[in-house]
């Protein structure tokens, strides 16, 4: 079973990890998505996976209660380690080869990002856990997804959430709220629709890398890399 794309870029916030729960990971979460990405690997897919960490810790939140934004983001970026850590056990309990690479030095737990050698690992059929965001303050792990899936040549940026796309407004606080099926980079960017920060729709624009926006529920994963019309579509406006 072959998919539609070569090679996916899938952008999972920490906040999913963290389930029913307020924070921290929920293992029956973290088995599932887990499960899904065992089963996208099947499909002898190349999948890159830039992690969050906003079920840990969130540099903005510290910014808020006083801290230096500096500090506040390195903390940020240690979270998404730690996730990816969390989600490269859980895989390995399936036989599935993963290698955890980071922006942000961590001898003896995870390799630093060099481009090639995160390609080759793609290539040898690896899933790769893209931590640490850009290892740099100020930018968001949504930024790191579009820069990476730009290095690493994605032919599509997947961003996991829990909603089922992009909105006129937050579906969660306006229920009148109306669904949008595709919509244009500038579109997104002009309107302040919140799919992913300004900087990450540039990236991909720049690139020309799709973005899918979706609800990482059961099997939707999957949907999406074989082609069925799931969640919104970011791409060149038409």
């Amino acid at each position: 079973m072959s998919g539609q794309y070569r090679r996916v870029l899938l952008k999972l916030s920490g906040e999913f990890l963290s389930g029913p729960k307020e924070a921290g990971i929920d293992p029956e979460t973290l088995s599932r998505v887990a499960g899904e990405i065992a089963r996208v690997h099947d499909m002898s897919v190349q999948l890159g996976v830039v992690i969050g960490g906003g079920n840990l810790y969130r540099g903005l939140r510290g910014v808020a209660e006083g801290m230096d934004r500096v500090t506040a983001d390195q903390m940020g970026m240690l979270a998404t380690i730690i996730n990816a850590l969390a989600l490269q056990d859980m895989l390995e309990r399936r036989d599935v080869p993963t290698r955890v690479m980071t922006a942000v030095p961590l001898e003896g737990a995870a390799e630093r990002f060099v481009r090639r050698r995160a390609i080759r690992h793609l290539e040898k059929d690896r899933v790769l856990l893209l931590a640490g965001g850009t290892g740099n303050p100020f930018f968001t792990t949504d930024t790191a997804a579009a820069l990476r899936g730009a290095e690493l040549g994605a032919d599509v940026l997947l961003k996991a959430t829990r909603v089922d796309g992009v909105f006129s407004a937050d579906p969660e606080k306006d229920p009148g709220a109306e669904f949008i099926r595709t919509i244009g980079y500038k579109d997104v960017i002009g309107r302040g629709l919140g799919v992913m920060d300004s900087t990450a729709v540039a990236l991909c624009m720049e690139n020309r890398i799709p973005i899918v926006v979706f609800n990482m529920k059961e099997d939707n994963l999957v949907r999406v890399i074989r082609g069925e019309e799931v969640g919104t579509t970011v791409k060149e406006a038409i």
